[in-house]
């Protein structure tokens, strides 16, 4: 149809992975991976036809396999998946910074995109220049940048440090001013990555209610990816669920989002781990490992039910010396609503891993879907770090004791002690 901006049909990305052998040693330095490297390329110098024996095996990992969809003018749609899932993939091969191994995606109009901080930008210039290189690229007239150029640097906060190279910018100071430029400068598309995350509440909220704009003001298709359900609920109509590569369904947002939810519920427990301690949650203070959704009862369960106890454990690493520190924990709904905060009491922690756990009583929760942030503080009065929609999770309603009472109101559902006594005997008159 005439109004549909993107096609995409059979798309399928594939990458090489290799891996080292069983029973030949592994390399246990950068010097002997070099040397193995000088040792090959001389074998290949001396005798070039002489076969190599390699001490790798090759693997074919399928990023994406048989994607298809197709996205009309004016539509906001969200990408869910858990990580691995292929959404990142996906969305650079939509910007053209990633090529497809095969399958084809038509597009029609200019797309701008903000993915991972650092791309998009070149980090020697200064973000006056960046502004205009953008927008070039975009093919934007120097005198359509000029006429934009006020707002840009307005909403993006950062006219103090406009004519420093961005090099030099903080991470939440150079998401700033690239969705600044990506919103601002008109593209048909605007594809934005989870690298939302990196800015500050505030931001995120002033970035979504801009997103909101290019859509419905000005008739602009949004290609949004989160983790954070509420926020991709508040923005988008529509989602694609992918999993393993492969889509799962596209369809209403509501829809989707439960779908995801809910797979993401059949484990008996729920959980993210960040092995890698530079891309972790937090700052200089303070980086989370780990966090764990785990039924605190004996026996093993399929999923959360309204009567499931829970505990939600947290692993953190510390990195100030006999600091004394407390967690925050808040549950929100998909919908923004805060559900409760709970504050541990501030212990005396040394550098290190730290594990901390909540236990939340069975018959709390009403049915449906939760989010979980964290909040570490120092000396019960300086924040170190918000750690926001770590992870989700449902609480579902099996038994259905009071199903002819219909949908239970409000957040929480508590089993609480009641008591009844007569006052006042009522007797009969005698005629």
């Amino acid at each position: 149809m005439s109004d549909t901006v993107i096609r995409v049909e059979n798309l399928s990305k594939k990458y090489v992975l290799s891996h080292q052998l069983e029973g030949i040693s592994r390399y246990k330095s950068l010097r002997e991976s070099i040397s193995h490297r000088v040792r090959s390329l001389s074998k290949k110098l001396l005798k070039p036809s002489g076969k190599e024996i390699s001490n790798q095996a090759r693997e074919d990992f399928w990023a994406l396999k048989d994607v298809s969809f197709e996205i009309k003018q004016g539509d906001r749609i969200g990408l869910i998946g858990r990580n691995g899932a292929g959404k990142s993939t996906l969305l650079k091969i939509l910007s053209r910074i990633t090529e497809p191994s095969s399958g084809c995606i038509s597009i029609k109009g200019r797309v701008a995109s903000l993915l991972e901080v650092g791309t998009g930008f070149h980090p020697e210039l200064t973000g006056r220049e960046n502004i205009y290189l953008n927008g070039a690229i975009l093919g934007m007239s120097k005198a359509e940048i000029k006429r934009k150029f006020d707002e840009i640097v307005t909403f993006a906060e950062v006219e103090k440090f406009l004519d420093t190279p961005v090099k030099r910018y903080s991470s939440g100071m150079y998401v700033r001013l690239a969705f600044a430029v990506a919103a601002h400068l008109e593209p048909e598309i605007l594809i934005v990555d989870e690298v939302l995350a990196v800015g500050d509440a505030q931001f995120q909220k002033k970035c979504l209610g801009k997103m909101n704009d290019v859509s419905e003001k000005e008739g602009r298709t949004v290609l949004f990816v989160s983790h954070n359900m509420a926020a991709l609920k508040s923005l988008c109509d529509q989602a694609i669920l992918l999993k393993s590569g492969c889509l799962v369904t596209h369809g209403e947002v509501d829809e989707v989002v439960s779908r995801y939810l809910e797979s993401d519920n059949h484990s008996q427990f729920l959980e993210k781990i960040w092995d890698d301690i530079e891309t972790a949650p937090g700052n200089d203070k303070v980086r989370l490992h780990q966090i764990r959704v785990i039924p605190d009862i004996d026996d093993s369960v399929d999923e959360i039910t309204v009567k499931t106890p829970l505990r939600i454990e947290f692993e953190y690493w510390n990195y100030l010396d006999d600091a004394h520190l407390n967690l925050s924990l808040h549950i929100y709904t998909l919908e923004g609503v805060c559900v409760f905060n709970s504050i541990s009491r501030s212990i005396p922690c040394p550098s290190g891993l730290i594990r901390g756990v909540c236990y939340i009583p069975g018959h709390f929760f009403n049915d449906g879907s939760y989010q979980i942030t964290m909040m570490i503080v120092q000396d019960t009065s300086t924040v170190l770090y918000i750690c926001e929609n770590l992870l989700s999770f449902t609480v579902h309603d099996v038994e259905r004791e009071f199903k002819w009472y219909g949908k239970w109101q409000g957040v929480v559902r508590p089993n609480l002690k009641w008591s009844f006594a007569p006052v006042e005997i009522l007797t009969s008159k005698s005629s």
